[in-house]
């Protein structure tokens, strides 16, 4: 098969699809927390744990898909994957509609997560090959936008289908999707006919790589305040401000819209400017201020009517909006320290903290509401990303000599 150039589009639109599908159920479930409450009969701690679980499925699989994912190449991994993530969610669905469980439940969506990572490490390799040095940066991000799209088709979608049809079409509407993603792989997805630069190749792998790992912590810390926003702030408007389902739908929605805007225009300037470190630092120190002023705010405005009404919402908006933008950036980026051709296992070291912290967030953020209140877990938030500004390395040498490369 002749593959030109204009094909790493098509790659792109598959790489993008397949996370999105496998997005869609990890921003949609989060959204129906208080429908799965009810639905499932669960206590405030088998609630956190249930929103965490899928992000552990993950995590604890990313690293095994990325391995392969070099090894194999793209297309069987991610066949493999959302083949399998589309019947794990039909034996969900299937058990919603006759005798659902939080036993099953739980168990089900850690499969589902242990499976569905392989879209992550996969389909950034396969983007990451197909473009050049130049326009990773902006190809990655657009294959970032399906993180928020997906979250966002989720937080409008899945509590409508929750609330109206019960979780067996919530979790049949996500192994539809997941095919629908399948069928895109199938068709689109190959090797490029030229394997980038043979230097790549003979690196050693990742796994021993400091740098490596201090970026993919540095990704793992700023990724709390998003999770904190995608899992928790529907729990927040609902019990704290009193906010209609319908909404904190249409919020939550704009949170991932603006993601999407924002990695867009971060991909494209970071390409032009050269400055992903930069911008990497830049992004943890704004979201350090923006949640740190979050925390106080809201122990202070939170009888004012005014304040739940439109200020509360609003600052949870741009916060959420602020810890979002920058995936695309610290990918293209991470990949590019390891090097192209041990991208698959580099981008799963990330991923492997992203969905532990996925995990661990509503865990933490429930022991943190139930014993300090909201304004502890914003402010918490805060201290992460803080944290994550001085873990992301300084601009160096050896960075802008492999984004000048092809």
């Amino acid at each position: 098969m002749s593959l030109g150039k204009q094909h790493r589009w098509k790659v792109l639109g598959a790489g993008v699809a397949a996370n999105a599908c496998f997005s869609c159920m990890v921003g949609g479930v989060p959204a129906t927390a208080v429908y799965l409450r009810s639905s499932y009969q669960l206590s405030g701690s088998e609630l956190g744990l249930v929103l965490g679980i899928l992000g552990l499925g993950t995590a604890i699989s990313e690293i095994p898909w990325g391995l392969l994912t070099d090894r194999w190449g793209d297309r069987p991994v991610l066949l493999t994957g959302l083949l399998s993530v589309a019947l794990v969610l039909l034996l969900l669905a299937a058990d919603a509609a006759h005798a659902p469980s939080a036993t099953s439940l739980a168990i089900g969506l850690c499969a589902a997560g242990m499976l569905g990572s392989s879209v992550n490490a996969a389909s950034g390799r396969a983007i990451m090959l197909w473009f050049q040095a130049s326009d990773r940066g902006l190809a990655m991000s657009i294959r970032q936008t399906a993180v928020p799209g997906g979250y966002a088709m989720g937080a409008l979608l899945m509590p409508w289908l929750a609330s109206t049809y019960g979780f067996k079409a919530v979790f049949g509407t996500g192994a539809v999707l997941c095919l629908m993603g399948f069928t895109l792989v199938a068709c689109w997805i190959h090797e490029p006919p030229v394997v980038p630069a043979r230097s790549d190749a003979v690196r050693a792998s990742p796994l021993g790589d400091r740098q490596v790992w201090r970026s993919a912590a540095a990704i793992s810390l700023l990724c709390v305040p998003q999770f904190a926003v995608l899992t928790y702030a529907a729990v927040f408007f609902h019990d704290a401000l009193g906010v209609g389902a319908m909404t904190v739908s249409i919020i939550l929605a704009l949170v991932q819209v603006g993601a999407i805007v924002g990695r867009l225009w971060s991909g494209r300037w970071t390409d032009r400017r050269n400055n992903r470190r930069a911008f990497l630092k830049g992004c943890a120190v704004l979201s350090t201020l923006t949640f740190g002023g979050l925390g106080i705010a809201v122990p202070l405005l939170d009888s004012s009517p005014v304040a739940t009404a439109l200020l509360l919402p609003a600052a949870v908006l741009v916060a959420g909006v602020m810890a979002s933008v920058w995936h695309g950036v610290a990918y293209a980026e991470l990949a590019a320290v390891a090097g192209i051709q041990r991208a698959g296992t580099a981008l799963a070291m990330g991923n492997t903290g992203v969905f532990l912290v996925l995990f661990a967030t509503p865990v933490a953020a429930t022991a943190a509401v139930s014993h300090w209140g909201w304004g502890m877990l914003w402010g918490l938030c805060g201290g992460c990303a803080l944290a994550a500004a001085a873990l992301f390395p300084a601009v160096s040498g050896r960075s802008r000599t492999l984004a000048a490369t092809p």
